[in-house]
This record gives structure tokens, C-alpha cells and sequence, in this order.
């Protein structure tokens, strides 16, 4: 499997992600032949070389001439979805510009993403950039992208609303879940397209994945600091050498004496739906002897503020302890399958070699027990079986 590494130390951009996989060996002639296939005028590709911070690196601009600048997101899925672009390409451009209407829905309080109206992000420049990725993504064969936690920069922008703050309200939204670093720096490390781009194509942020590193790229931004960090998107291309996946969760902990056991039902169907992972009790024995529960909730470390507030609200506890905790996992899906009775969901974790877990779910085969008069135990073990056609999968 073949994965990028975006490693976002000064911020990430459109622009500084096509100069990136340009840098890493993306064809300049194949990305602006795949691009003329979007059927649209009034621009011109520009790449050069760049020296930021004494790094040599790759500067991409698209320079447009009479733009009507504003378009709508119907507009700029119409115009990917009609071109000749392969299938890829289209599906992964079309996807990075659904968040961004959706993220503008929600700023600007409008119901449907459908009725936005793209400024900045309707320009052409900004088509180039996004549908670039794509094409970068299809052409370099990546399979799968990771990155660092963010750098976003401080201070203001001159926007079609007025002067806005940095990160921009739509940056900020399609960075929700990610972990970011606000900077020193009084620049706009991150446009919405690289937000976009990052909420649409990461996979998973942290330290760069178990890798056999066969390409690195720089791709300039446009500010040039003195004894600053670069301003560059660094891109590591490779094959993943790792077995298993690896990732960071935030594992909290408080030990609790006074609380009916009964609550912990509804504080951990709560937990659940604010995204905790895991959740469960232990029985332990605390000071002058005194029964009680050390609950342990396990959550993304970007939801670790939320998923506390709940544990405050819904318990007696008046303090937590947590700690980062690096994990190893497999791959997860959930597939729909057929048995005698009817269909089921199955959880299969897989790793090379096949599936190693196959979870029916217990809901679903307990209706059609009920419903078929079958055995709960037989569609358990027929949807189990069942999951065994996705080994080779």
C-alpha cells in the first residue's frame, strides 16, 4: 500500500500541496494535460523554484486572467463531474469540495450546502488546486494519506466578507477534530482549500506511519521568515512497511466512591455519541477500605475536552487523570452480509493475510431471531461464516 505523509510544520495550502507533489515527482505535462480536461479558460500554470529557510522546494501558482471569481457549489461539482477526469480524480474533488460548502453552510447559517455561494474558494485558482490534488493522489498511486498536527498562524485576512481572523472561520471548521498548533507566526498558514484537503483525504494525524520512504517533497508557501521555520508542506511518499496501523488515543481515569452504579448506563451511552472510543469500569478498593469504580474512557485526543465535560456533568467526580497513549489496531469495516434469515452487519478487522475477527452484529440477529423463529446462535455463526467470502477481499 502506497501513503503520503503530509507533515504540516508551517501550515498547508493548495498551492503548497500540488508545489509538494510536484517537488516529490508529480509530472508538471501530466498534471496540465489532466487539468485541461476541466474545460475551463483564463489560466496559466506557473511552477518554480524556491529557497525557503535554505531549503531548496517546489513554488506552484495559478495565475488567472478576468475571473468571475464567485460560483456555487452546485456549479463546481457540475463542472468536475462533466469533464474527462478519471473517476478518482472526480470522486476525491468532488468530496473536498462538499466539506467546504458544508463548512461555509454552517458559518455563513445556511441550511443546505447545496444553496452556498463560493467566494475565494469559487475562483479558478481554487479549482486548480483541489482537483491538482487529485490528480496528484491518482497519478503518484497513493492509496492512503496521514499527517502531523497543524500549524495555523495567528492574526487577520482580507476576505469577500471583510477582514476575518486567522485561522478563517471555514479553516477553523473543516479543522475540527484536528490537532492544531496556533503559531507565532502573524501569517494565514492555512487557507480553507488546505483545511479542506486535510479533513477530506487524511486518514489519521500524529507521527508519520511505519514507511519505506521512496520520495520527498517541499512545496513553497508564499512568506519567507528570518530564522523562522520554513514555509513549506513537506510530503513523504512511500510503501507502508508496518503490519499494523498506529495511532495516539487519549486514555482518562478517576476513581469514584459515591455514585449509584445504575448511572453508569446513561453516562456511557452519552460518552458514545460525543465520540468516545471505549468506555468501561473497574471494581477497586479505596481509602479506609471504602468499595468503588475507577472509569476509564478512551477518546481521540482532540476530543478529550469534550468527552470531559460529559464525565463532570454526569458523574461525582471533581477531578480526571489522562495521558496519551500510542496504540497498534487493524483495519476495520463494517460489510453487509446475506444469511438464511436475512441480512447482517458485520465488524471484520483484517491485517495481511485475511481477516483475523469477524463481530456480527447483536441487534440485527437477535430481530431476526426473533422474526425467522431460527436460533440466535445459527444466524450469528451463518453471518460469521458468511464474512469469511471478504478474507480475499
Amino acid at each position: 500500500m502506497r501513503i503520503a505523509y503530509f507533515d504540516c510544520f508551517s501550515g498547508i495550502s493548495g498551492d503548497m500541496t500540488l508545489g509538494a507533489f510536484l517537488d516529490a515527482g508529480l509530472s508538471f505535462k501530466t498534471l496540465s494535460n489532466e487539468l485541461a480536461k476541466l474545460k475551463i479558460k483564463g489560466y496559466r500554470l506557473k511552477r518554480t523554484k524556491v529557497s525557503r529557510g535554505g531549503i531548496s522546494g517546489t513554488g506552484f501558482k495559478c495565475i488567472t486572467t478576468g475571473d468571475a471569481h464567485s460560483r456555487s457549489l452546485k456549479e463546481m461539482i457540475s463542472l468536475i463531474e462533466n469533464s474527462a477526469l478519471d473517476s478518482r480524480a472526480k470522486n476525491i474533488a468532488a468530496h473536498i469540495f462538499e466539506n467546504i460548502g458544508a463548512a461555509e453552510a454552517k458559518i455563513h447559517g445556511i441550511k443546505s450546502k447545496n444553496d452556498v455561494r463560493l467566494h475565494e474558494l469559487g475562483s479558478i485558482d481554487t479549482i486548480i488546486d483541489i482537483v491538482g490534488t487529485a490528480v496528484a493522489l491518482s497519478e503518484l498511486g497513493i492509496d492512503e494519506v496521514y499527517a502531523s498536527p497543524v500549524t495555523t498562524g495567528r492574526g487577520s485576512v482580507m476576505t469577500a466578507h471583510g477582514r476575518l481572523p486567522v485561522p478563517a472561520p471555514a479553516a477553523l471548521e473543516l479543522l475540527k477534530d484536528v490537532p492544531v498548533n496556533m503559531g507565532a507566526h502573524e501569517h494565514e498558514l492555512v487557507t480553507p482549500t488546505g483545511a479542506a484537503i486535510l479533513k477530506t483525504l487524511v486518514k489519521g494525524f500524529g507521527k508519520a506511519p511505519g514507511m519505506k520512504i521512496e520520495r520527498t517533497g517541499y512545496g513553497a508557501g508564499s512568506h519567507d521568515y528570518a530564522g523562522g521555520l520554513p514555509n513549506m508542506l513537506r510530503v513523504v511518499v512511500g510503501e507502508a512497511a508496518g503490519v499494523f496501523a498506529e495511532d495516539s488515543v487519549c486514555v482518562m481515569e478517576t476513581n469514584i466512591d459515591d455514585m449509584n452504579p445504575q448511572n453508569f448506563e446513561y453516562l456511557f451511552e452519552r460518552l458514545f455519541k460525543e465520540g468516545a472510543l471505549d468506555a468501561y469500569v473497574t471494581n477497586i478498593q479505596m481509602k479506609k477500605s471504602r468499595p468503588g469504580f475507577k472509569l476509564t474512557v478512551l477518546t481521540e485526543p482532540g476530543d478529550r475536552d469534550r468527552v470531559a465535560t460529559i464525565i463532570f456533568r454526569e458523574t461525582t467526580t471533581i477531578g480526571l487523570r489522562f495521558y496519551n497513549m500510542e496504540r497498534l489496531k487493524l483495519e476495520r469495516k463494517t460489510v453487509n452480509v446475506k444469511t438464511g434469515s436475512g441480512n447482517v452487519s458485520v465488524k471484520i478487522s483484517k491485517a495481511p493475510g485475511g481477516i483475523l475477527t469477524a463481530s456480527p452484529e447483536y441487534e440485527e440477529c437477535a430481530k431476526l431471531a426473533r422474526k425467522s423463529g431460527q436460533s440466535f446462535k445459527k444466524i450469528y455463526d451463518d453471518a460469521k461464516s458468511a464474512a469469511a467470502s471478504w478474507r480475499v477481499q
